[in-house]
């Protein structure tokens, strides 16, 4: 089968969709299907993985995105050879889908990783909520209803997606994460970052970015560092300059720049050791819709502590695999307060998150939406190919 990922972005931009993209395209093509990924700008970029297909495109300050209306032409002829084609992201991306695949009958499915109404609130704060939320309910519908097939990672989201006027079918479909490396990761030695065997080191991995709330989680970790003498945060990550000076003005402030350490972008194979050293997962998002790095620190056997909101609240089970708290600070400090001083139930916490982390594993996701795009394939093909589609995808079965 040829399939098409759409992305607005992709790689070097480091973001939960393009680790999404790249570890599905990398299972795919294991099971023996070819992965295309569309997407614009960076042209001069030397991708380490095949079928890699970039237009150009206007850079959007350093935000890692780039804006084009139109696909180069050799772009939308590759394009227009797939069998079935994946968004990502339903403005540029997928009103290029429709534009190009709709009139070949090309099967399109979109999945929506984005709290648009959240981020539209983040980045145009001078934006009234009703105006960004009407703005959604009136392109959301129309697309999804456009398009052959939404896929939602979490039920949350897919509550979100209605509360957005969508009355599309809605198939979900968790995101999936290769658990295998955070399973059987070693920790690194603690020693090495000045850590003690008996502190207690929280950590929060991905982008330092104005959505993910970390001003929040800052306020409330300094509330735990008064109350606990061997707390420390780690954060796993970078982001743009402007807000890493805002973040590192505010831990100056709380004075707690003695207990805060801030690692940068590592490898992502390293990712795993990183985690495995740590103790608990920490992370104030409300805007995730099914968070990969959630899902790899509870492979990696770390409770979570988040805050109720679709994405975390479906995917940490309160009570059992961390605690979930409003966004309220005071009951988040003191969630995450009571986990730093229990370690019986630290560790209770760490084994079940471990074990809940395995319903996310790669290989079960990729099957589930496999038969998505092979019913999908099987339905637009013209009645007397159907036989020869339908003999292709058992022979690439078992083949792989």
């Amino acid at each position: 089968m040829r399939i098409g990922m759409m992305a607005d972005t992709y790689k070097p931009h480091i973001s939960g969709i393009t680790n999404y993209i790249e570890l599905n395209k990398r299972y795919l093509e294991q099971a023996g299907h070819d992965v295309y990924v569309f997407t614009f700008g960076d042209l001069e970029h030397q991708d380490d993985e095949p079928r890699i297909i970039r237009s150009p495109g206007l850079p959007l300050a350093d935000t890692g995105y780039y804006l084009s209306l139109r696909y180069s032409r050799a772009a939308r002829k590759t394009l227009q050879t797939m069998d079935v084609v994946h968004v990502h992201h339903p403005f540029l991306s997928g009103r290029l889908a429709l534009h190009y695949c709709r009139p070949l009958q090309i099967p399109v499915i979109f999945t929506n990783h984005t709290r648009y109404d959240l981020y539209a609130q983040a980045y145009l704060p001078i934006m009234p909520e009703e105006v960004s939320q009407g703005l959604l309910q009136a392109y959301m519908p129309s697309f999804c209803n456009a398009v052959d097939l939404v896929i939602s990672p979490s039920v949350g989201m897919e509550k979100v997606l209605r509360q957005l006027n969508v009355e599309s079918h809605i198939e979900v479909v968790p995101n999936g994460v290769d658990l295998h490396r955070f399973h059987a990761a070693q920790p690194l030695e603690r020693s090495d970052f000045g850590y003690k065997p008996g502190d207690i080191l929280l950590v929060y991995a991905g982008r330092v970015a104005i959505e993910k709330n970390l001003d929040f989680l800052l306020r409330a970790f300094a509330g735990v560092a008064q109350a606990i003498d061997n707390v420390h945060l780690m954060i796993v990550g970078s982001g743009a300059q402007l807000v890493m000076e805002e973040i590192q003005s505010l831990i100056v402030e709380l004075d707690i720049q003695h207990r805060v350490r801030f690692t940068g972008l590592i490898p992502y194979d390293q990712l795993p050791a990183y985690l495995a050293m740590c103790n608990i997962f920490v992370t104030a998002s409300v805007t995730e819709v099914h968070p990969l790095s959630v899902i790899e620190a509870m492979g990696a056997g770390l409770p979570v502590v988040g805050i109720h909101s679709p994405g975390v609240g479906d995917t940490v089970e309160d009570g059992k695999t961390g605690f979930l708290a409003t966004h309220d600070l005071a009951a988040y400090t003191a969630k995450l307060t009571r986990l730093c001083l229990d370690r019986g139930l630290l560790r209770q916490m760490g084994d079940s998150a471990r074990k809940a982390s395995t319903q996310y594993a790669i290989e079960r996701t990729t099957k589930l939406m496999l038969k998505h795009y092979e019913r999908l394939v099987y339905d637009f093909t013209p009645r007397k190919r159907r036989w020869d589609a339908r003999l292709r995808s058992l022979v690439e079965k078992f083949l792989s």
